[in-house]
């Protein structure tokens, strides 16, 4: 087993930067210094470091996520040729359907999402790239898990599953029932589990060459979920997972 070797510095970059994406506004550094319990002056070398190379930037009297940290970042979707294959497939489904669509990855026990085609409309979402949420809570983390062999599943369950909203599966019973429901049928979904009044289905793409195990989904506000247009959009994230798993998937 390899030994697990602790680089301060570079324990300490990532702090600040995970502090920074998690939050919608410019952290100032004197709060970055409590929730990282860094001293100020080792703070600010790290931050006159971080800023110079534009990982981040300085806005109203704090700091945030720079771009050239967002380029580097996206990087990750040029392996495997997943942006590519991902745009093509979900803008025919957005063509087709008007719906957004989304590609995200398990990590751990968390999804984290990668793009996002949008539809030709407004919608209320909650998939901002990079986000991460608990897998059983949403479509794409079951069909994430559902993926998985048995023996990996139980080794990531958490012993308690939080709840996101009134509507969350808690129950560890219930969360394999549904993901033997998806096994089935090959579609995840959830309902308004993430987000009250957001109803969200989700297909398994596969594992790609670099080990990224993938999925896509969809999210539709209730108010405008008939029978018809749910019966569409359902088999419509269906094709999404085969087209890009074609381009992306050995063997698919």
């Amino acid at each position: 087993m390899a030994t697990e070797y602790d680089v301060p510095a570079i324990r300490r970059t990532h702090d600040i930067l995970r502090v920074l994406s998690n939050r919608r506004a410019p952290v100032k550094a004197a709060e970055l210094a409590q929730a990282c319990q860094l001293a100020k002056s080792t703070l600010y070398l790290l931050l006159d470091c971080l800023e110079q190379r534009r990982w981040i930037e300085r806005k109203d009297g704090g700091y945030i996520i720079g771009l050239e940290l967002m380029a580097l970042g996206f990087a990750y979707l040029r392996h495997d040729g997943l942006q590519a294959a991902f745009h093509q497939a979900a803008s025919a489904f957005v063509a087709r359907s008007n719906e957004v669509v989304q590609l995200a990855v398990l990590d751990g026990y968390d999804v984290v999402y990668l793009a996002r085609e949008d539809a030709r409309r407004p919608v209320r979402l909650v998939s901002d790239l990079g986000l991460r949420l608990p897998a059983h809570a949403c479509a794409l983390g079951k069909a994430l898990l559902a993926s998985l062999p048995p023996e990996e599943l139980a080794a990531c369950l958490p012993a308690a599953l939080p709840r996101v909203t009134d509507r969350t599966i808690t129950d560890l019973a219930a969360l394999h029932r549904e993901l033997d429901g998806a096994r089935e049928s090959g579609l995840a979904q959830d309902l308004e589990e993430v987000a009250t009044g957001l109803v969200c289905y989700a297909a398994y793409v596969g594992v790609t060459p670099l080990g990224k195990r993938v999925a896509v989904s969809t999210s539709i506000p209730t108010d405008r979920l008939d029978d018809a247009h749910r019966r569409e959009v359902m088999e419509g994230i269906r094709r999404v997972a085969r087209d890009v798993a074609l381009r992306v998937v050995p063997g698919a």
